[in-house]
């Protein structure tokens, strides 16, 4: 492609909405442009890496059995009504009314399109399991668009959805997405993890989040630094040993802690450890009332006490309700004389602590010399806080370090509630009806473009991996108005083409200075140069990856570049 035919406008400054290096360079090398917040257009080197990393993802997932389809992006409201899910995913969900006043949901997601679909048209156990997938741009409403194309409204996303008689079958495909997504990864040239994770409004159980390790992640990766374990902070398991002190216990006192609210206060100014200290929160579960303790120096982790108690819905309650059920602000809660109807649990942490101390459920006072099952009961101790780095990992092996991530894909076992929502049957082998088990699976497809630019960038622009790269090589004669390097550059443009090797040819009539500065901000990993040697026959070959070049001759050209690919 030459490039004064096509539309690549790069920019010198950097956009002042612009926050981190994917979107400042993708809008700076001419890949793509807002046009609403949170909304962009994808300009036709934009379009090319999307499409190159579509066709990654379209291989990985025949090689793993699925098809791929294309649904709706505009569903009725009715199916999301028969899951529940129109009244549980809140302000997100775009909605809309058609002019006979009828509601419909632009599709942030597709399983309630999918599951009716093959439910109505997959009869038989004959012919499952079935494996589909898309390609389509999905929809969320973002209360605050941040990030270029890493949050944003309007978003490309691969979907896929398998259909199953049973367990053994989802466990086989999921197996074999948790590859197909591993391979897609790797072949885009990402450093990232998959790490077990929690399937919020998805439902289902069992679920890994593919994470690009990233200072700009949104998510905190768990992981260990001996092992291949790795999860979601919110899910890590703690896998630790508590010791019992053999302290004598003291007697419960009531002390005075005027205007000291937080742990970290009444821990310095009683003059006891934070470790000693037990920290109550009121949350509120569903429709009741549930008193959550932890250790001074932990936090309770609001996902692992859904997952304990089985609730959809979990909350700190509000300083009214606080104060209207427990009879004192927040930063007095205890768990001493609590009302009977609300439940006590704590983290296996409280169990051990000797002579620790507590709030008093009275305004600036607070007990110390507190000791668990003697001074307050509780029903049951669980694993209910993060993980911490330095706590042993999960597996065993090694210690837990933090990293950021940024999440592009997720897949989940779906199991059988949207089958049994939407009636997804088949007849099985005896001939009776049976609920189909499901899968899902799903690849920002435009988030991993950026996730990509975060991994490969210098001060100076993109470095493209060669498989993503909208084009291989770039090609530059300095001075089209020479005419040695004007009819050497057409020959090697030539040349090039004719070998299958993608070039951007850069003849405009501009100066060197602003050519260079171009080619290195679009980041295409080899830059052939056609300069004062072009009646030689030489050109300079330079890799955008790591600066190396060489002049070569135009003989050595095109075996020289194929090995540089390879």
């Amino acid at each position: 492609m030459r490039q004064s035919q096509t539309l690549i406008p790069t920019l010198k400054e950097t956009p002042a909405d612009a926050e981190i290096k994917s979107h400042q360079l993708l809008v700076r090398a001419g890949f793509i442009r807002q046009t609403a917040s949170g909304v962009y257009s994808f300009l036709p080197m934009g379009n090319k890496v999307l499409k190159n990393v579509e066709k990654i993802v379209r291989e990985e997932m025949e090689k793993a059995g699925a098809v791929e389809m294309l649904m709706p992006a505009l569903q009725l409201s009715d199916l999301w009504k028969e899951t529940g899910r129109w009244y549980t995913m809140g302000p997100e969900l775009m909605r809309l009314n058609d002019r006979h006043e009828r509601e419909f949901a632009l599709g942030a997601t597709h399983e309630e399109v999918v599951t009716s679909l093959i439910g109505d048209e997959v009869k038989s156990y004959k012919k499952l399991p079935l494996y589909v997938y898309q390609i389509q741009t999905k929809f969320r409403d973002e209360k605050r668009p941040r990030f270029g194309l890493l949050r944003g409204r309007e978003f490309i996303m691969k979907d896929a959805y398998t259909f199953h008689t049973d367990q053994e079958s989802l466990d086989e495909a999921y197996q074999k997405m948790y590859q197909a997504y591993s391979n897609i990864f790797t072949r885009c040239g990402l450093n990232f993890r998959a790490v077990i994770a929690d399937s919020g409004a998805m439902g289902g159980k069992d679920t890994h989040e593919f994470m690009v390790l990233s200072e700009i992640g949104e998510d905190t990766i768990a992981y260990s630094d001996t092992s291949d374990f790795a999860a979601n902070i919110e899910m890590a398991p703690v896998h630790v040993t508590y010791e019992q002190s053999d302290e004598a216990a003291l007697d419960l006192e009531m002390v005075d802690t005027p205007g000291y609210k937080t742990m970290v206060e009444v821990s310095e100014f009683l003059g006891l450890p934070l470790e000693q200290g037990i920290k109550s929160l009121l949350f509120k579960v569903d429709e009741r009332f549930v008193l959550v303790l932890s250790r001074g120096d932990h936090e309770i982790n609001d996902i692992k006490l859904k997952n304990a108690l089985a609730a959809t819905n979990v909350e700190l309650a509000s300083e009214h309700e606080t104060k209207q059920l427990l009879n004192t602000e927040v930063g007095s809660v205890g768990p001493i004389d609590v009302p009977e109807d609300i439940e006590v649990i704590a983290d296996h942490a409280v169990s051990v602590i000797r002579n620790g101390y507590c709030g008093a459920n009275k305004n600036d006072k607070h007990y110390r010399n507190v000791n668990p099952d003697r001074d307050f009961k509780v029903s049951s101790y669980q694993d209910l806080r993060f993980i911490q780095e330095g706590d042993p990992s999960p597996d065993g092996q090694g210690k837990i370090k933090f990293a950021k991530g940024i999440e592009v894909g997720h897949i989940f076992k779906l199991g059988q509630f949207y089958a049994e929502k939407l009636g997804a049957q088949y007849l099985n082998e005896q001939g009776k009806q049976a609920t189909m088990t499901m899968g899902c699976y799903g690849i920002g497809v435009s988030r991993t473009l950026a996730a990509i630019v975060e991994q490969y960038h210098d001060d100076n622009g993109i470095k493209w991996p060669k498989e993503i790269t909208p084009y291989h090589v770039h090609l530059i004669a300095v001075n089209p108005k020479n005419q040695e390097q004007q009819v050497l550059a057409e020959k090697i443009y030539e040349q090039l083409q004719e070998n299958n090797i993608s070039v951007l040819f850069d003849d405009r009539k501009e100066r060197p200075g602003v050519k260079f500065a171009d080619s290195d901000l679009i980041g295409l990993p080899v830059r052939i140069t056609v300069g004062k040697k072009a009646a030689e026959g030489y050109v300079e070959c330079k890799l955008r990856e790591n600066g190396e070049q060489e002049d070569l001759h135009v003989s050595e050209l095109i075996d020289k570049i194929n090995s540089l690919l390879k």
